[in-house]
C-alpha cells in the first residue's frame, strides 16, 4: 500500500490513541473506518477517513478566516475565502483571501499565502537589491520587522505590498484607486502576525 494511502489510516490511529473523542459526524466517521479496517474493508475504511479529513478540514478553514480582519470604517468587505481543497497543514499553498471596498471606488485585497512559492523568489530579491534596483516602481519595504517589497507604477493609483511572515507565510496587499499605500497598512495593522503563522503553518 502506497505512503498516500496509508496516510488516512495513520491519521485515525493517532486519534484513536487521544482519548475518548466527542461524539459527532467526524468521530463517528472515524469510529466507523477503524471498525471497516479491522474487518479488513479496506477501500472503505479509507473512503471513510477522506469524508472525516475533509470536515475537519472545513472546520479548520472556518476558524482560520476568522483571522482575517473585520473592514475598517467607511469599507465593505467580502466574505473571506480559502483556497479549494480545505486548510490543512499537510496541504502546501493554503491560501485565505478577503477583499474591502471603499464608495469612492478604493478596492484592497487581503493574501495570506503559507508555504507559497513567492517565498524563494521573494527571498532571492532581499538577499539581491539589484534586482529591485532594476525595476523603477519597485522598493524594499519593513512592516513591523518583517521584509518585504512594494509596488507602485508612476501615475497610478495601483500599490501592492508583499511581506514575508518568517520563512513559510507570504502577506500580499494589493489596492487599486488609493493615494496612497497606508490603507493597506491600516488593515495591515489589524492582522495578529503571530497567530496567523502559528495557524497557517503548523
Amino acid at each position: 500500500m502506497s505512503i498516500r494511502r496509508t496516510q488516512p489510516l495513520l491519521l485515525v490511529a493517532a486519534l484513536c490513541l487521544t482519548g475518548s473523542i466527542q461524539a459527532d459526524e467526524v468521530s463517528d466517521q472515524i469510529e466507523a473506518a477503524r471498525k471497516a479496517y479491522e474487518s479488513g474493508e479496506l477501500r472503505s475504511a479509507i473512503e471513510t477517513l477522506n469524508f472525516a479529513v475533509n470536515k475537519i478540514q472545513e472546520q479548520m478553514t472556518a476558524n482560520l478566516v476568522k483571522l482575517l480582519p473585520e473592514p475598517l470604517p467607511g469599507w465593505t468587505a467580502d466574505e473571506p475565502r480559502s483556497q479549494a481543497g480545505g486548510i490543512a497543514a499537510v496541504i502546501t499553498g493554503t491560501t485565505l483571501t478577503r477583499s474591502y471596498r471603499r464608495e469612492d471606488g478604493a478596492e484592497i485585497t487581503l493574501r495570506l499565502m503559507a508555504d507559497s512559492p513567492l517565498m524563494p523568489m521573494l527571498t532571492m530579491a532581499m538577499s539581491m537589491p539589484f534586482v529591485m534596483q532594476n525595476n523603477p516602481d519597485m522598493k524594499t519595504y519593513s512592516f513591523k520587522g518583517y521584509r518585504g517589497m512594494l509596488e507602485h507604477a508612476a501615475n497610478t493609483q495601483d500599490y501592492e505590498i508583499t511581506l514575508m511572515v518568517g520563512n513559510r507565510l507570504v502577506i500580499q496587499g494589493k489596492g487599486s484607486h488609493l493615494a496612497d499605500s497606508k490603507p493597506i497598512e491600516a488593515y495591515f495593522e489589524r492582522l495578529d502576525l503571530e497567530a496567523l503563522q502559528t495557524a497557517l503553518t503548523h
